[in-house]
């Protein structure tokens, strides 16, 4: 794989307190865990934008009262086009102003809370997205929303149905393939168990030296940090794909993986390259130290 420190001409991924890319540039959410989000050298020119921004007032929303049109194994849902990608199991803020958007979201909360985020770049929309489910909502006067969603399943896009007011698609879903009939299942479990710890690691030790680096004290040894939490691998490597922020488009290929050990092992490969990177330019500090500026 081509690091992404040869793509960005940047450090490829550096952990942070910094700001959930560049849509809630000034809003972080409280009590996330130090690398939901990857700093500010992923993204050094990001704008912020009014799209996705948390609020304080938010309500829980109400349950479904209707599922998803089903025909098949395929489904009818609204989607909502972000230059970012939204992956199961993490949260993302909204704020809805555009016109079509709000007339989707009075739509989804009288019927099914779930819509499709699919990354879109350049005018273009990409094969497979993650439903993001309303968990907390607030409409204002001026009928704009505030929203929070969770990522729940993958989505493959079908075909488009409708793009008036809002695109509409129909969609499969999309899971991780099981192993090949005949393989060790507990041998398989055991590796995937081994590749996620030494994901998990790495992403230790880039925080660790990420933190030397920007002159913050790290509060615990990076062999004390518990980023997995008892997460599965499946479910582990969609958070770390979360955090690699600021690179949409290799997340945008680990959310397209449809095999838990390759995403693993790529998310491994790039937090290698970027311990690399980090260490050299540890190294550099370190020989080269700023003199203060004189007066």
């Amino acid at each position: 794989m081509v690091p992404l420190v040869q793509l960005r001409h940047s450090p490829p991924l550096l952990p942070a307190q910094s700001r959930r890319s560049s849509y809630c540039s000034r809003h972080r959410q409280p009590n996330l865990d130090p690398v939901t989000s990857f700093s500010r050298h992923l993204c050094p020119s990001s704008q912020s934008c009014p799209l996705a921004l948390p609020h304080p007032r938010l309500r829980c929303s109400s349950s479904f009262s209707q599922p998803p049109e089903l025909i098949g194994d395929t489904v009818e849902l609204p989607l909502f086009p972000l230059p970012l990608v939204l992956f199961p199991g993490t949260i993302l803020p909204l704020q809805i102003f555009e016109f079509r958007y709000r007339i989707m979201m009075h739509t989804l909360l009288q019927t099914d809370l779930r819509f499709g985020v699919i990354f879109s770049d350049g005018g273009t929309v990409a094969p497979i997205g993650c439903v993001g489910e309303v968990v907390k909502h607030e409409r204002l006067v001026d009928d704009r929303f505030f929203l929070v969603c969770k990522g729940q399943e993958r989505f493959r896009v079908l075909n488009i149905v409708r793009t008036r007011p809002y695109l509409v698609a129909r969609v499969s879903w999309l899971e991780d393939r099981p192993p090949p009939p005949g393989s060790g299942s507990a041998s398989d479990s055991a590796d995937l168990d081994s590749l996620a710890s030494e994901v998990e690691n790495y992403m230790c030790d880039v925080i660790r030296i990420s933190n030397r680096l920007n002159g913050k004290e790290s509060k615990e040894d990076a062999a004390d940090m518990d980023l997995r939490r008892n997460l599965p691998p499946t479910p582990f490597s969609f958070f770390v794909g979360s955090t690699f922020e600021g690179a949409p488009r290799e997340q945008q290929a680990l959310l397209e993986l449809e095999d838990t050990a390759t995403r693993l092992r790529r998310e491994r490969d790039t937090l290698r390259n970027t311990l690399n990177y980090l260490t050299a330019a540890s190294a550099v500090k370190d020989a080269f130290p700023s003199s203060p500026s004189s007066t």
